[in-house]
């Protein structure tokens, strides 16, 4: 709302060429607000904006632009004024801006940035991608065991403005291996002749460089901290990543399971910036995919093609059947895809999970049964629609609904745990991938059903 109002005038004041007045106005704003209000704009009033702007207050709002208005304004501004957002911006902000451009423009703007913080980007782009490591910050607090608290306060004193965070001091050995973290708190609330080593319990937690995003998503949520330290493989303190950009993490795990649930490949840019080829690309495959599956639905069809033929009616219902198979398995696949993702369900519970779910199907099959069958024998009793046996086609009906229900439940469940077992992504089980598998199951259990409750009459 706030944004809405003043953005007309940043841009009245723009037009106008009225620096002065626009220095005053933008070095106002906070670094997101900012973002916020200079995003929509053309790249050229975009560069008017930064030239006007302390370097450090720059840095941070171009931190929290999209990619591609960075890269636009990269592109109007000069390679001093560039060299300068660069340098001021955070390492692990910079790293995650570096690592989404082309290698040839990487190298580039690389060769912009001070021999100092060049090590130090090319330290962090070296880590696999999608690594933690790829994550962290160079920029923390590290002290020996040996230290006073004095000298801890001195030195968070002559370095604490670079750290990243002070809520937590990492306490590391000789070789440089994290052997405690010690929450600030701790140093103000004690005397100053204190040691270190009075303070510490040896008990931490931390991350290894190399392991996996998702892996420190899952430890930040377990122990509820604002920062984590970083070890290489020896145990020795490499950086630190803090929870924001765990959140960042988080968001863009859940945008991918969400899109990967709607069958579609993960888009890997927001929808309005991605080009329509790319998009048709990325949801053809499944769909394509989808589209084989339910000829399979026909090839059943055509195989119970005499049952048909002599029991019209229940064509009737075969909508009815597959749907509710199909959105009993949506939602159980659903359910368990959520519950691996955020950790409330391991593999070690398959039974547990296969168990509640045979339960539930069960229950709700029983529910849309006796619905189905109460619907299609109340119905008789006032019309003919269904012949002179709707009662066995309403008994035909119910059984189905409760095996088609039990069956889409089962298969939603176990699915993804499948997946997992075999080292792919859960969400590729998407809804509608499970609802096709039931479609062509349920039809054989419908018409498997008809025959038993139904002979000797229509078939």
């Amino acid at each position: 709302m706030i944004g809405d109002l003043v953005k007309p005038e940043l841009e009245e004041l723009i037009q106008a060429r009225a620096f002065g007045a626009l220095r005053e106005f933008v070095q106002d704003q906070s670094a997101p607000d900012l973002a916020e209000l200079i995003a929509p704009l053309r790249a050229e009033d975009r560069a008017v904006v930064f030239r006007l702007l302390p370097r450090p207050l720059a840095a941070q709002t171009f931190e929290h632009l999209p990619l591609e208005a960075q890269e636009s304004l990269l592109r109007a501004l000069g390679d001093e004024q560039v060299a300068a957002i660069l340098n001021d911006m955070s390492p692990d902000d910079r790293t995650a801006f570096l690592e989404e451009l082309p290698a040839e423009v990487t190298r580039r703007l690389l060769g912009l940035l001070s021999p100092e913080e060049r090590t130090v980007a090319r330290s962090l782009l070296g880590y696999p991608e999608d690594s933690i490591g790829r994550l962290m910050t160079p920029d923390y607090i590290a002290v020996r065991e040996d230290w006073t608290v004095q000298q801890v306060l001195d030195h968070v004193r002559a370095h604490g403005r670079d750290s990243e965070t002070l809520n937590v001091i990492y306490v590391v050995d000789e070789a440089g291996r994290l052997v405690d973290d010690v929450r600030m708190r701790e140093f103000l609330l004690v005397p100053l002749d204190r040691r270190v080593s009075d303070l510490m319990d040896r008990e931490f937690v931390a991350l290894q460089a190399g392991d996996d995003q998702e892996v420190a998503v899952a430890v930040f949520r377990k122990h509820d901290r604002t920062a984590l330290p970083v070890t290489d493989s020896a145990g020795v303190l490499v950086g630190i990543v803090t929870v924001d950009d765990v959140l960042d993490v988080a968001e863009e795990e859940a945008t991918e399971d969400f899109q990967k649930l709607g069958a579609t490949e993960a888009l890997d840019e927001p929808y309005l910036a991605i080009s329509l080829p790319l998009l048709i690309k990325k949801r053809a495959g499944w769909l394509v995919l989808l589209f084989l599956g339910e000829l399979l639905t026909a090839t059943a069809m055509g195989f119970f093609e005499q049952e048909l033929a002599r029991a019209l009616v229940l064509a009737l219902f075969i909508p009815l059947i597959i749907s509710s198979g199909g959105n009993s398995g949506s939602q159980a696949a659903t359910l368990v895809i959520r519950a691996l993702a955020v950790g409330e369900v391991s593999l070690g519970q398959w039974w547990r999970v296969v168990r509640r779910e045979a339960f539930a199907g069960l229950a709700l099959g029983a529910i849309l049964g006796t619905l189905g069958f109460v619907r299609v024998a109340a119905w008789s009793a006032v019309a003919e629609t269904y012949g002179p046996h709707a009662v066995r086609v309403a008994l035909t009906v119910g059984v189905t609904l409760l095996g088609v229900v039990l069956w889409g439940t089962l298969s939603g469940s176990t699915l993804p745990l499948l997946l997992k077992r075999a080292g792919f992504d859960p969400a590729v089980s998407s809804a509608p991938f499970v609802a096709t598998l039931v479609d062509v199951t349920g039809l054989v259990i419908y018409f498997s059903v008809a025959s038993l409750v139904l002979r000797g009459t229509l078939l």
